[in-house]
């Protein structure tokens, strides 16, 4: 979802000059015409023409089905009970796309972003040069960027478009070198800071005999709160409204008057269940969050809204600034669902016709075939990535939830914060005494079943890196009792007051959340204990946390307030560390209790 931190790997280039990248051109899909006109029966075309937007957001990565409850998805029964679903992985999510675009001879493929970033170890120890692989095999002809793309810096994301070996790591293959993506990543809202060029295309345009349809691709204004400082340096990002009504008038200008925008910013539907009727007329339904007022404030001259980023599937209607209803829709995330909406565009105005505009999600079931083309290109990368994959870290007896947990406090959050408290606690590792993780850093679930041939409950170094995928440097500071208690408290205030996010804390520290109260005081201050002991306002506390926790990310300021800092290890040596310590194959790592923050609803 959103908040999280990114892969600060030493190979990092600095920030190279990206102005002016060129992407690949408008997208030209070479199908027989008029196949789904609404004809006249005259072999003339008729006025209107059935275009298949078919689209995806929230990929990172995941070429591989998602593990445990990471890949599943929930659907509302005709009873009203709720089904766990399998779903996802890109054999599957090819297969779906490519079956959904028969009969359809206008059919375009966008995405709103984060296709790439906290990837699992498949494609992330290549630098997601095994997705983007898979996305030009997917046909995907467009997508906004997200806040992951900017994980590794511009200038690796212009790689990724551009293609080009790693400038540190080289090629992985012998004799290829990396192609890039066919498709144009858009990032409208994303200018240097010194030129003020935006450093991508803002727009794209998909022609198809005659028929033209344009796209203006964004990622969130808040994209430095939840990405690391080196991610977006040099760069400015700006207002997600202004920027897609600027670009709309100049698509308008040109004669484009069919525009879709592709946002990465999103929000929650009242129903989990992709197929949750977001329309529905009762007392809470419908769709929050910060795309309503996104939606609300876009110019009509855009005909539906592609989003992503909080992770959730939905097909909504929401007003225009004219009032007219317009489509608003995401697809999950990790490719288990994919959109297939229907704009009817009018040969004669060159615009879409609203009122017939028509939206659906889909699953993306394990139980169709694989892509044959995917299967080979999970195999070829599989193989390279083997030796490192498959080396056992530890052992475990049961589920260790972390991103398939909904509650407050996560048992895989726990463990991940007793392993940087315990590695940095020595004082010559920091002398660190609490250690704090961020949940939007847990990208997956510990699953005791086998992802390969290592045997049930054996946790390998690609299921650890799963896990957390950023290869974060620890760092450990001073802060004063005042200054941890204040952090505490901006988990369910300020920018986090809408959307708490409650921190991942380690063994000793424990407090009540009143969930009944509002703000700030959510945190009730005097229960803070550390080891039984209230925290002393004037003390001064040794701090464990990642560097993106330490530089102030995801709305915590008062821990970018720490001083006299120590950089440790990386969050993953620190986890895999933990595992070899704490488990054998006789005596495997239990889920531990979630008893440290006492929850009052």
């Amino acid at each position: 979802m959103s908040a999280t931190p990114q892969k600060n790997r030493a190979t990092r280039r600095v920030l190279a000059a990206v102005a002016g990248l060129t992407t690949a051109g408008a997208l030209v899909a070479a199908m027989p015409a008029g196949a789904h006109d609404r004809g006249s029966g005259h072999g003339h075309p008729s006025r209107t023409v059935d275009v298949q937007l078919l689209s995806f957001n929230d990929l990172h990565g995941n070429l591989e089905p998602p593990a445990g409850s990471a890949g599943t998805v929930s659907e509302t029964q005709a009873d009203g009970t709720v089904k766990s679903v399998p779903a996802g992985g890109v054999e599957y999510l090819a297969t779906s796309l490519r079956t959904a675009r028969k009969g359809n001879p206008y059919s375009v493929t966008a995405a709103g972003g984060d296709m790439v970033g906290a990837s699992p170890l498949l494609s992330g120890l290549f630098h997601d040069e095994p997705t983007i692989e898979a996305l030009n095999g997917l046909d995907l002809d467009v997508t906004a960027v997200g806040n992951h793309e900017f994980d590794e810096g511009a200038t690796e994301l212009a790689r990724l478009q551009n293609g080009g070996c790693h400038p540190v790591e080289g090629c992985y293959e012998k004799g290829k070198k990396f192609k890039g993506a066919d498709f144009p990543y858009l990032a409208a809202n994303v200018t240097e800071e010194k030129t003020g060029k935006p450093v991508l295309k803002p727009y794209t345009v998909w022609k198809k005999n005659g028929v033209k349809i344009g796209f203006i691709g964004v990622t969130l204004e808040g994209t430095p709160n939840i990405v690391t400082a080196n991610g977006v340096k040099g760069l400015k990002f700006h207002d997600e409204i202004e920027t897609v009504n600027k670009y709309a008038k100049e698509l308008d200008r040109k004669g484009v008057k069919s525009i879709v925008a592709l946002i990465h910013e999103g929000g929650a539907p009242a129903s989990a269940s992709y197929n949750y009727d977001c329309d529905s007329p009762g007392a809470g339904d419908g769709i929050s969050g910060p795309i309503v007022d996104i939606a609300k404030g876009i110019t009509p001259k855009v005909d539906a809204l592609v989003t992503g980023h909080t992770h959730q599937a939905y097909v909504c209607t929401v007003p225009d600034p004219s009032g007219k209803p317009r489509m608003v829709t995401s697809a999950s995330s990790f490719g288990k669902v994919y959109t297939d909406t229907t704009l009817t565009y009018d040969r004669r105005t060159k615009d879409i016709v609203r009122t017939s505009v028509k939206s659906a999600n889909h699953v993306v079931s394990r139980d169709q075939a694989k892509a044959a083309d995917m299967t080979a290109l999970i195999a070829r990368w599989n193989t390279l990535a083997a030796p490192i994959a498959g080396r056992p870290q530890g052992f475990i007896s049961a589920d260790i939830n972390g991103r398939g947990s909904t509650a407050p406090e996560k048992p895989l959050g726990n463990l991940i914060a007793d392993a940087q408290l315990e590695g940095l606690a020595p004082a010559d590792k920091g002398g660190a005494v609490v250690a704090f993780m961020n949940p939007g850093g847990i990208r997956s679930d510990l699953v005791y079943a086998a992802s390969g041939g290592e045997g049930d409950g054996v946790v390998t170094y690609g299921e650890a890196f799963t896990v957390q995928p950023f290869t974060n440097m620890m760092n450990v500071v001073d802060l004063t009792g005042a200054q941890l208690v204040t952090a505490l408290q901006q988990q369910v205030s300020g920018s986090n007051a809408a959307s708490p996010k409650i921190l991942q804390v380690s063994k000793g520290l424990t407090y009540t959340l009143d969930l009944t109260k509002s703000g700030a005081e959510r945190v009730v201050a005097d229960t803070i204990r550390l080891n039984g002991e209230a925290i002393d306002p004037a003390k001064t506390y040794r701090v464990a946390m990642n560097e993106f926790l330490a530089g102030g990310g995801d709305g915590f300021a008062a821990l970018g307030q720490g001083t006299n800092k120590l950089v440790g290890a990386s969050d993953l040596d620190l986890f895999n560390a933990y595992l070899a310590a704490h488990s054998t194959a006789d005596a495997p790592l239990a889920p531990p209790a979630t008893d440290r923050i006492t929850i009052v609803q």
